[in-house]
C-alpha cells in the first residue's frame, strides 16, 4: 500500500476519533445534568417545606406598636389618602402600604409595605420613627427577616430614641442602654465594627424577636382568634410618600 491510498484511510481514522471523542464529552454532559437534576428534586422537599413552614400568617415581618393613641390619630399621622376597613387578618398579611389595626390592649399595631426597613436604610428607618414618634409619643419598633435574619428593635418616646438596636449583616444602630426584657430574654447585641461576633450569634437574636414585642408590648401573632381578630382596621396609601 502505497503513501496515496494511506491518506484517505488516516482521514478516516481521525474522523472516527474525533467522533468517538465527542460522544464520550456528550454522555458525560448528560450524566452531570441528569445528576443535577437529581440533586434539585432531592432539595425541592426540602425548600418547599422550610417556605411553608417559616411563614407566620399573624406576624408581620416588621410592625410598629403605638402606646395609648387611636387608629384615627395613626391614620393622621401617617397621611393616609383613600383609607379602607380593613380586617386584623388581611392587614397583617402585609399586602397594603400601612394597616392600622383597631386598638389591642392600649397599643395601636401599624403594618405594611410602606414601613422602612433597616437592611435596606437604617438611617430612613431611623428618621421615619422619629418624626411619627414626635406626633404619636411612646412608638415601637420591630423587624425580623426570614430570609436573612436581620433583625431590630426600637423605642421611642416623643421623638427621643431610649433605645435601639439594629444587626443588618452587621450592627448597624446601638442606641441607648439593654433594657431589663433584652437581658432576660438572652438576646445577644454588639458593638459598631464588632468583628468578634459570628453570624450565627448575631443571628440568634432574629428568633427572640416576638418575645421581646411580647415584653415591651405584644407580639402581633398572640392575639387569639376573638373579638380583637374580628374588629376592623384601616389601610390606605400615605400621602407623603
Amino acid at each position: 500500500m502505497n503513501q496515496t491510498d494511506l491518506i484517505p484511510l488516516m482521514l478516516l481514522a481521525a474522523h472516527g476519533l474525533a467522533l468517538g471523542v465527542g460522544c464520550v464529552i456528550l454522555g458525560w454532559m448528560l450524566a452531570v445534568h441528569r445528576r443535577e437534576r437529581q440533586e434539585q428534586n432531592k432539595f425541592k422537599p426540602a425548600l418547599n417545606f422550610l417556605s411553608f413552614h417559616t411563614t407566620s400568617p399573624g406576624r408581620p415581618e416588621s410592625w410598629v406598636a403605638v402606646r395609648s393613641v387611636s387608629p384615627e390619630a395613626v391614620k393622621m399621622a401617617l397621611g393616609l389618602n383613600h383609607a379602607t376597613p380593613c380586617s386584623w387578618e388581611e392587614g397583617l398579611a402585609g399586602g397594603h402600604e400601612f394597616f392600622i389595626s383597631p386598638r389591642v390592649h392600649g397599643w395601636v399595631i401599624i403594618t405594611g409595605l410602606g414601613l422602612p426597613n433597616p437592611s435596606d436604610d437604617v438611617d430612613a428607618t431611623f428618621l421615619f420613627l422619629t418624626a411619627l414618634s414626635k406626633q404619636l409619643g411612646h412608638v415601637q419598633y420591630f423587624h425580623a427577616s426570614r430570609l436573612l435574619h436581620h433583625h431590630a428593635w426600637a423605642r421611642l418616646d416623643d421623638g427621643c430614641v431610649t433605645r435601639a438596636y439594629a444587626w443588618t449583616g452587621e450592627t448597624t444602630w446601638h442606641q441607648g442602654i439593654e433594657t431589663l426584657p433584652e437581658i432576660e430574654i438572652g438576646v445577644k447585641t454588639f458593638g459598631y465594627g464588632d468583628h468578634a461576633a459570628t453570624i450565627f450569634e448575631a443571628e440568634t437574636n432574629f428568633e427572640k424577636v416576638p418575645a421581646l414585642a411580647a415584653r415591651w408590648s405584644f407580639d402581633p401573632a398572640e392575639v387569639k382568634a376573638s373579638s380583637y381578630r374580628q374588629a376592623t382596621g384601616i389601610a390606605g396609601k400615605s400621602a407623603f410618600g
